[in-house]
């Protein structure tokens, strides 16, 4: 079955750098989009980058346009989301998520996926 696993949060520094990472399995990486999300307490969740892996397209939220970057590695099965300059903001608790026949920007867009993982948790603070 399709399966999706998070790693890679944890607590940073303000301006540290932390890389995400989504293995899956269970389903044809190419016919799906793949993207990262995130919910703080309090807020809506937010579509932070998302990757068409058909044709490699990708999609950033604003504030994070720059310091973060959403990629591939065919060979692992696994997206990863590498955060730089990390933020305050930028803490909250991070999903990947799938969504199959959808684009990048569309995906993150809707905030929506077919399928999503557990949620690592991402704190920056002094």
């Amino acid at each position: 079955q399709v399966q999706l696993v998070e790693s890679g949060g944890g607590l940073v520094q303000p301006g540290g750098s932390l890389r995400l990472s989504c293995a899956a399995s269970g389903f044809n990486l190419n016919y799906y989009a793949i993207g990262w999300f995130r919910q703080a307490p309090g807020k809506e969740r937010d579509g932070v980058s998302c990757i068409n892996l058909s044709d490699g397209s990708t999609y950033y939220l604003d504030s994070v346009k720059g310091r973060f970057s959403i990629y591939r590695d065919n060979a692992k099965s696994t997206v990863y989301l590498q955060m730089n300059s990390l933020k305050p903001d930028d803490a909250a608790v991070y999903y990947c998520a799938v969504k199959m026949g959808y684009a990048a920007q569309p995906m993150c867009v809707s905030r929506t996926g077919d399928y999503w993982g557990q949620g690592t948790q991402v704190t920056v603070s002094s």
